[in-house]
């Protein structure tokens, strides 16, 4: 047999996509994409590419089957010698036993066959190691691996049994007359059916008086399963002969495979046939496995949903708190109403000396201004909205997410609570709450900047004239209209003549108009910035876009190379 064009770089190719297949999200798909992502893997790695690198290597027959089947004992039988120790204490935790000829024990003592399997000559080997036994009555050609209980309770040992399976030329599975129905060895009977591998079946401690019709009723079952060409041998409950099976029911099986060690060309066939069978399966199994990928893609974007939309609500709830006056209740409205309503405002409009005087007055006392007080009120007030929406943000979407497919999984891993806002946000917020506020007494200042015959007085009460627009900010539902203020409490009607008096009515609708804008896109900003937490953590648990089109142009590359193989 010579080795297929192009196969072996296609196989890896596909191995290392399916190996990397983003299924970070908890899905309901997930776990069985697991499992069948680690089974290509597997295969891949454990036969496909070794056997086609030495297609003419022995044949290696895997048996296995139920617990308590008599694997071992087949085995050991098989040979003729204790070349395996049956299971007496269930489950067992051992390592699979590989009997081959010595001549063949080069095919198997390096990495070529179960790679990330160890081996162990001349004892009994540990869990995770492959024990070898070579002897000189076996036949070259054909080797014999005892393979742990394919329904065992230990989870490492199904494991292991569905690793070996899958490395196997030929699968000689064992069940008794008592088991031979059991759902989970069909599960994997079924799987050897998809995957085209050769199968033979030893139908174990069968009463004489029932062998007729229990191997008909299981010859029938295989047929209904596709397995109809699978070769079934039948061993009739006996006393064991030195712990052995006797001569008379294990020959049939001990011949048949004798004749596929001696004869080459029965030997390529298995080969050709289970090789042919795993490569045919490779592009369905991937296919599943883009599937569960796009499903992951579907929940990554369902996650993404819903912490947008939360964070879109928590600012449109910033965008009304500003507008609808609610900030101007409180300390706001207090600080306002002292600022406007004792006229400190008006005398620091009217002469410098009145400036002076304030600040003079401050320093002495270590009182603040009104005009600072009023700008600190506002500031603590946009703060507190600022919070309460990001706050609000942050449990919608933690309460959205545990109600999605992989939500509450993912915010079981982060380092912090994320349905709080997180512990920068109140910094950041005080931040961008002076920058806003700065940025309105530069406006004012531009604006009186042009204005030559009112500049003096402008630069006399540039604080005063910034507190009152950013009151104004506050103070409408549709925007100034009219030139009126409107604020609560309706006691700032002299304020606002001053402030227009200073700028006119145009120019405060303008400050106004932009000032707020200005609080939109910083607070936007904030809270998308808090949106990116959750973010962040569907990006690193989902897919890339182009995930699931990648696994299957790697399954259909590998059909292309068998094509031209």
């Amino acid at each position: 047999m010579t080795l297929p064009a192009r196969l072996p770089d296609a196989l890896v190719a596909l191995r290392d996509t399916v190996a990397t297949a983003p299924l970070g999200l908890d899905t309901a798909s997930r776990d069985a994409a697991e499992r069948a992502a680690r089974g290509v893997v597997e295969q891949i790695d454990d036969y496909l590419l070794p056997r086609l690198g030495d297609l003419d290597a022995p044949l290696l027959t895997v048996v296995g089957g139920s617990t308590g089947a008599g694997k071992s004992t087949l085995v050991n039988s098989l040979i003729g010698a204790p070349v395996t120790t049956p299971g007496v204490l269930r489950p067992t935790t051992r390592a699979p036993v590989l009997v081959c000829a010595r001549t063949d024990l080069a095919a198997f003592s390096g990495d070529r066959v179960l790679p990330g399997l160890p081996r162990v000559t001349g004892s009994a080997g540990g869990p995770g190691t492959l024990q070898l036994v070579a002897r000189d009555d076996v036949l070259p050609g054909l080797a014999l691996l005892d393979a742990p209980d394919v329904d065992s309770v230990v989870e490492a040992n199904r494991e292991l049994a569905t690793q070996l399976l899958s490395a196997a030329d030929l699968w000689v599975f064992v069940t008794t007359a008592a088991r031979y129905a059991d759902a989970v060895p069909w599960d994997l009977l079924r799987t050897a059916q998809k995957r085209g591998t050769a199968l033979a079946v030893v139908l174990d401690r069968v009463p004489p008086e029932a062998v007729g019709e229990v191997a008909e009723d299981l010859a029938g079952m295989l047929a209904r399963a596709g397995l109809a060409g699978a070769r079934l041998f039948v061993i009739e409950e006996r006393p064991l002969v030195d712990g052995r099976l006797p001569e008379d029911q294990v020959a049939p099986l001990r011949r048949w495979l004798r004749g596929l060690a001696a004869d080459q060309e029965q030997r390529t066939a298995v080969v050709r046939q289970t090789l042919t069978g795993a490569l045919a399966s490779l592009e369905e199994r991937v296919a599943g496995i883009a599937s569960a990928v796009e499903e992951q893609a579907d929940t990554a974007d369902a996650l993404h949903a819903a912490a947008a939309a939360a964070y879109t609500a928590a600012s449109a709830g910033v965008g009304e708190g500003v507008r609808s006056g609610s900030l101007l209740r409180g300390e706001v409205l207090a600080r306002w109403q002292e600022f406007v309503g004792t006229g400190e405002w008006m005398r620091s409009l009217q002469s410098s000396i009145g400036r002076l005087r304030d600040r003079a007055t401050a320093a002495l006392t270590g009182r603040p201004t009104p005009a600072a007080d009023l700008q600190q009120a506002v500031e603590t007030g946009v703060e507190t909205l600022l919070r309460a929406e990001a706050d609000r943000a942050a449990e919608r979407t933690g309460t959205a997410w545990r109600a999605l497919p992989g939500g509450a999984a993912l915010l079981a891993t982060a380092d912090e609570d994320l349905e709080r806002v997180s512990p920068d946000f109140p910094e950041a917020a005080a931040a961008q709450v002076r920058d806003w506020q700065g940025y309105v007494l530069d406006l004012v200042r531009g604006e009186g900047a042009g204005r030559r015959s009112r500049a003096r007085v402008l630069s006399w009460g540039v604080n005063g004239a910034g507190a009152a627009v950013m009151v104004a900010v506050f103070a409408q539902t549709g925007g100034l209209t009219g030139g009126e203020v409107v604020v609560a409490g309706g006691t700032t009607a002299l304020g606002q003549r001053l402030l227009e008096a200073v700028l006119g009515d145009s120019a405060v609708r303008a400050l106004a108009a932009r000032a707020r804008e200005d609080l939109q896109e910083r607070a936007d900003r904030l809270l998308r910035y808090e949106q990116g937490r959750f973010d962040e953590l569907v990006d690193a648990a989902g897919p890339a876009p182009e995930a699931a089109t990648t696994l299957r142009a790697a399954a259909a590359a590998l059909t292309v190379a068998q094509v031209r193989a």
